[in-house]
C-alpha cells in the first residue's frame, strides 16, 4: 500500500505542476500515465526509492514533453531576459525535490508547487 501511495501522490504533484502551467491536456496526462507506469516497476525493484518518485516523474514527464512539446516549465524568474529556458528538477535523485533556475541558482518552487512560483511573476 505505501507504495501506490508514493505513486499517487507523485503522479498528483506533477499533475499540479502541468494545470499551473495550463498544459494538462489528455495527451499529456497520458506522459504522466506511462511515467508512473515505468517508475512502479523501478520502485518495486528499489523500495527504498519511494521518497524519490515525485522528482523521477517530473524528470520522466519533462523529457517526454520536450520531445513532444518542447521545453516544460519554462523559468519564471527569466521570462522577461529573452532567452526562455526550462528548470530543473534539484536534487536528481533525492527527496524533497524542487523545480530550480540553474542560471539564477535558486531554487523556484516544490515539485508540485508551480502554481505559486507562477502567481508570482
Amino acid at each position: 500500500m505505501e507504495l501506490e501511495q508514493a505513486l499517487h501522490a507523485a503522479r498528483a504533484l506533477v499533475l499540479a505542476d502541468l494545470v499551473a502551467g495550463d498544459v494538462a491536456e489528455a495527451d499529456v496526462v497520458s506522459l504522466v500515465e506511462d511515467a508512473v507506469a515505468h517508475r512502479r516497476w523501478w520502485v518495486e525493484q528499489w523500495p527504498e526509492g519511494a521518497a524519490y518518485l515525485a522528482g523521477l516523474v517530473a524528470q520522466d514527464v519533462q523529457d517526454a514533453l520536450l520531445e513532444r512539446h518542447g521545453r516544460w516549465p519554462l523559468c519564471p524568474i527569466c521570462t522577461d531576459t529573452g532567452d526562455p529556458h526550462a528548470l530543473d528538477v534539484e536534487p536528481e535523485l533525492g527527496p524533497d525535490p524542487h523545480w530550480a533556475c540553474a542560471k539564477q541558482a535558486v531554487l523556484v518552487a516544490p515539485v508540485g508547487s508551480l502554481a505559486t512560483a507562477l502567481r508570482r511573476r
